[in-house]
């Protein structure tokens, strides 16, 4: 059998859970959110793998380019990923991929960009499912009146994430 193994991250946001395979990075989330179990369960069974705490040669490096980013010196990270999901929502979070450092699009525009324009809902719901938080940057994406929208890690890391973006150019 597979494994994933886990570890944590401190960052400026709180605690995150980091998952990895022999591949890259699968999964980055935040531990406090509640989405935990979720993420578990969908990972073990996307990956035929159990989950396990161990080291991976893939958190040291996501450590030094988080803290790099968090510092304001990094804008691309280049930490392999792991990246399994349906092909809808394979194709949505290269679209966040795609989405430059320091700026925004609305879920609309994130939908015209993978040929679905009247997808913007289905974009959301394949955003909410997102894996692995500020590398695959869902927080780049807004309502289309420019209004915050949801983030699993909450509204308030969100704004955090885009002064933070914002603050770097």
């Amino acid at each position: 059998m597979h494994h994933i193994v886990t570890q944590t991250i401190k960052t400026p946001l709180g605690e995150m859970l980091a998952g990895a395979t022999s591949q890259g990075i699968c999964m980055l989330e935040f531990t406090d959110t509640g989405r935990l179990d979720m993420q578990y369960a969908s990972l073990e069974k996307s990956f035929s793998a159990k989950i396990i705490e161990a080291e991976s040669k893939y958190f040291e490096p996501l450590r030094l380019e988080l803290n790099a980013y968090f510092n304001g010196s990094l804008q691309n990270f280049k930490t392999p990923l792991d990246i399994k999901g349906s092909p809808f929502q394979i194709q949505a979070w290269d679209a966040l991929l795609k989405i430059p450092y320091g700026e925004t699009h609305s879920y609309q525009q994130q939908a015209h960009a993978i040929n679905k324009p009247k997808g913007f809902r289905a974009v959301a719901s394949a955003n909410r499912k997102n894996r692995i938080s500020i590398l695959i940057p869902c927080h780049r994406v807004i309502a289309k009146n420019g209004n915050l929208a949801g983030y699993g890690g909450g509204l308030d890391r969100k704004q955090f994430l885009l002064n933070l973006e914002n603050k770097s150019e």
